[in-house]
C-alpha cells in the first residue's frame, strides 16, 4: 500500500512538473511570436494645454522617434520596438514633460503624450528667445503656436541649467518673479511683462496703462506686491491708472510714484 502511494505521488509530481513545463513552452512561444508580429498602426494622444493649444503635433513626434532609431515604427518587429527608449527619447525634446509609450493586443503602438507648460517667455540681451516651464527648464519656441504667456526681456543673462540656484543671476529673479505673478490672480490679470534694468532692478509693465512698477530686487517680494495692490486698490481706482509714470516699492513700507 504504501508503495503504491509512494508510486502515485511520484507520477503526480512529474505529471505537474510536465504541465507547468508544457505551458512555460507556451508562454515563450506565444511572447516570441508576438515580438515577431509588426506594429500595424501608431496612435497618439497629446494632452492640450491649458489653454487648449498644442506646441507640438502627431508629425513632430514620429520625426523625433524616426530620427532616433532611423525607422518608422509601422511595419516594425514588436521585439525591435524598445519602448523604454522611446520614452526616454521623447522625454527629452524640449516640449514633452512625460510620455508614455505601449502596444495593445491588435499590435497598436500608443504614445500618450503631456506636453510642457511654458510659464513666462525670456529674450535674453543676447537676443536669445525661449520659454521656461514652471520647473525652470527651457523649451523652444514652438513653429506651432506662440504662447499666451508673460514675456521677460532687458539684461537678462544666457540660459544656464544651474540658473535656479544662482546668487545674483537676473533669470533667477525673473523666474521668481514670474511664480509670484501667478499665484495671484490680480497680478496675473494686471502684469504683461517683466522687464530687468541694467541697474538690475526688476520692473513689471502693466496690461492696462504704460506706467512702470519698479520692484528693486526680489527680497522682501511679499510685502511689495502687498503695497502694490493696497495702492491700486486705494489710489489709482480714484484717480486713474495713467496719472502715475512710475510706481516705486523699492523703499521699506512705502509706494513712491512719479506724475507724468
Amino acid at each position: 500500500m504504501a508503495k503504491k502511494q509512494l508510486k502515485d505521488n511520484m507520477l503526480g509530481r512529474i505529471l505537474a512538473y510536465a504541465t507547468i513545463f508544457l505551458v512555460a513552452v507556451i508562454i515563450v512561444t506565444m511572447v516570441q511570436r508576438k515580438k515577431a508580429n509588426r506594429a500595424t498602426d501608431v496612435v497618439l494622444e497629446i494632452e492640450a494645454l491649458r489653454s487648449g493649444d498644442f506646441l507640438i503635433t502627431s508629425e513632430d513626434i514620429l520625426e523625433i522617434i524616426e530620427r532616433a532609431f532611423g525607422h518608422e515604427i509601422i511595419g516594425e518587429p514588436l521585439g525591435d520596438l524598445d519602448m523604454e527608449r522611446m520614452e526616454r527619447v521623447l522625454e527629452s525634446a524640449s516640449f514633452i514633460l512625460s510620455a508614455d509609450a505601449y502596444v495593445d493586443a491588435k499590435e497598436v503602438v500608443h504614445l500618450d503624450i503631456k506636453q510642457r507648460e511654458p510659464i513666462v517667455r525670456i529674450m535674453d540681451r543676447d537676443g536669445q528667445q525661449y520659454y521656461l516651464d514652471h520647473t525652470g527648464t527651457k523649451m523652444k519656441l514652438s513653429d506651432h503656436y506662440t504662447a499666451r504667456v508673460l514675456v521677460a526681456t532687458g539684461d537678462i543673462p544666457p540660459y544656464d541649467p544651474k540658473f535656479s540656484v544662482a546668487e545674483g543671476n537676473n533669470l533667477r529673479s525673473v523666474f521668481e518673479l514670474t511664480q509670484e505673478i501667478l499665484k495671484d490672480e490680480f497680478l496675473e490679470n494686471l502684469v504683461g511683462q517683466i522687464y530687468v534694468s541694467r541697474k538690475n532692478e526688476l520692473q513689471m509693465v502693466p496690461i492696462v496703462g504704460d506706467q512702470r512698477i519698479i520692484l528693486g530686487d526680489t527680497e522682501a517680494l511679499n510685502d511689495k506686491i502687498f503695497r502694490l495692490k493696497t495702492f491700486y486698490q486705494e489710489a489709482m481706482s480714484r484717480m486713474g491708472w495713467n496719472k502715475y509714470k512710475t510706481i516705486n516699492l523699492k523703499f521699506k513700507n512705502q509706494v513712491v510714484c512719479k506724475k507724468r
